[in-house]
């Protein structure tokens, strides 16, 4: 029973809640926990991350350190600031994979550095369906082979930075409308469209040598009619392992995610993931405590007594888990000791900024003080509501004055359409073409003021507007970039 415990421990990837490793996770290392997961709240800055980690490792020197830091819109490091990096759309706009590879082994160096060894990243998924609510500027883009080398090459960065990349949602969450925080998206493609769309970013991932591979909480019934790929030996056994012929760490995505867990609970699809040739369990962005931890575990032990999760599916898992500690240990030693933020976000973000001017519209320097309008859409539960965004903060410091208001869709209609008259208007949207509110707000405002530019901080679908900016993601970085054109500063 006590080594099925460690065993079971060592699969378990949870969160917890605090600046400093609560006396739980201290008492769990001792006793196999294998890994530990940090999110936004577990951050304050660099210096406080490498203490926490420095805590955990006096308990276990090889305790793998994991977070889920894609950069751009979906950042945790940088959660209070904002991203000082672009996220993957704004790499793939400027499709420069050497840029892609540097930015990546930025992060990785940063991250290194405060002591995390896994990170949740790159997004593979291909976002072919432009209203998918939960990827969209996560991805790189909608073309699978642009997606493929973009992903490779941030694979490798990031590795070479010394800290193991875990290419998501396997097998591709890119053609949905629904976010599998909420329920179950269905991918209904067929295994040809698979292999030509969806396949090819995994199989650049893994001929890249990405160290792990995390699970998207889909039903595709192409490959497994019934069982979402989390849960399915179809998808993580048969397709991921022998035929795409991965061989590192499978991790599940938050196994609390309604996708799974309102069908089969925690416990259940925990054990029936490891069963379908999952390695290492998420928990803890919602249920951060010792208690759901036990229950995991526990339930893990007893499907083994029961006969319902085989003991070498276990003990295999485990030794994976195990392998991937080893090799986060090796790139630890072995990584350039340089840390970003260097530079080079902002240098990538202002590549990928597009300008596009129509109806005799062109893009004078504002020389004023603006008046800036941000429209925020539904949060995507993917972004931490932690995050700054918008154009405003950083066009006041480039040009103070500057006055910014933020209508979501039930405040909007008291929104006045123009904005002070004696001042510059900045329309700032994201995901303009997939929010019908959002639309009305902009074409009103400039029917009032056609003289305003749209600045989309998502992806680039509706281009209105005589001048309008596009950013490709609301990382800070992009912020900043977008500011600077609007206020006719140069790059420096």
């Amino acid at each position: 029973m006590g080594n099925l415990a460690s065993l079971a421990a060592a699969v378990l990837q949870p969160g917890f809640v605090g600046t400093t490793p609560p006396p739980w996770i201290c008492r769990w290392l001792g006793e196999g926990l294998g890994s530990v997961v940090l999110f936004a709240r577990n951050v304050v800055d660099p210096a406080q991350v490498a203490a926490l980690t420095a805590a955990l490792r006096a308990e276990r020197p090889d305790v793998i350190v994991a977070i889920d830091e894609e950069g751009g819109d979906v950042t945790r490091i940088e959660s209070g600031p904002g991203s000082s990096r672009p996220g993957n759309l704004a790499l793939g706009a400027v499709d420069d994979p050497a840029l892609t590879e540097e930015v990546a082994r930025d992060l990785g160096a940063e991250l290194a550095a405060a002591g995390v060894t896994l990170n949740y990243a790159p997004d593979a998924d291909v976002n072919s369906n432009p209203d998918n609510p939960v990827i969209g500027v996560r991805a790189f883009g909608a073309d699978p082979a642009l997606v493929a080398r973009h992903t490779a090459a941030w694979v490798r960065g990031l590795q070479a930075g010394g800290v193991a990349a875990c290419a998501k949602h396997f097998p591709g969450h890119g053609d949905t409308r629904v976010d599998s925080h909420h329920d179950l998206p269905r991918i209904t493609a067929d295994r040809v469209r698979l292999d030509a769309g969806e396949l090819v970013p995994f199989r650049a991932a893994i001929a890249a040598g990405a160290q792990a591979v995390m699970t998207g909480h889909l039903l595709v019934p192409a490959l497994d009619p019934v069982l979402p790929a989390t849960l399915s030996r179809r998808v993580l056994t048969d397709l991921l392992r022998d035929e795409l012929g991965f061989h590192g760490v499978v991790v599940t995505d938050a196994i609390e995610m309604r996708a799974v867990a309102d069908t089969y609970g925690f416990t259940g699809a925990a054990v029936r993931a490891l069963a379908a040739g999952a390695d290492a369990i998420c928990v803890g962005g919602e249920h951060a405590d010792e208690e759901t931890a036990r229950r995991l575990r526990d339930g893990i032990v007893a499907a083994v007594v029961n006969g319902e999760l085989p003991e070498e599916r276990l003990a295999e898992a485990a030794k994976r888990v195990g392998q991937l500690a080893a090799w986060t240990t090796t790139a630890r030693a072995d990584r350039a000791r340089t840390a970003g933020p260097g530079g080079v976000g902002l240098a990538a973000a202002r590549r990928a900024v597009r300008v596009t001017t129509g109806d005799g519209g062109a893009l004078a320097p504002l020389t004023t003080p603006a008046h800036v309008v941000e429209f925020a859409p539904p949060r995507n539960i993917a972004i931490g509501a932690e995050t700054p965004w918008g154009i405003g903060a950083p066009l006041a410091e480039l040009l103070p004055g500057t006055t910014t208001v933020r209508y979501d869709e039930a405040d909007v209609p008291a929104a006045p359409a123009a904005g002070p008259p004696d001042r510059p208007l900045v329309l700032v949207v994201r995901d303009l073409h997939r929010h019908g509110w959002m639309r009305t707000a902009v074409e009103r405002a400039l029917a009032a003021r056609p003289d305003a530019v749209v600045v989309e901080l998502g992806l680039p679908v509706l281009v209105t507007g005589r001048v309008h900016v596009a950013t490709h993601g609301a990382s800070m970085a992009g912020a900043r970039a977008a500011a600077e054109i609007l206020a006719g500063v140069g790059a420096g």
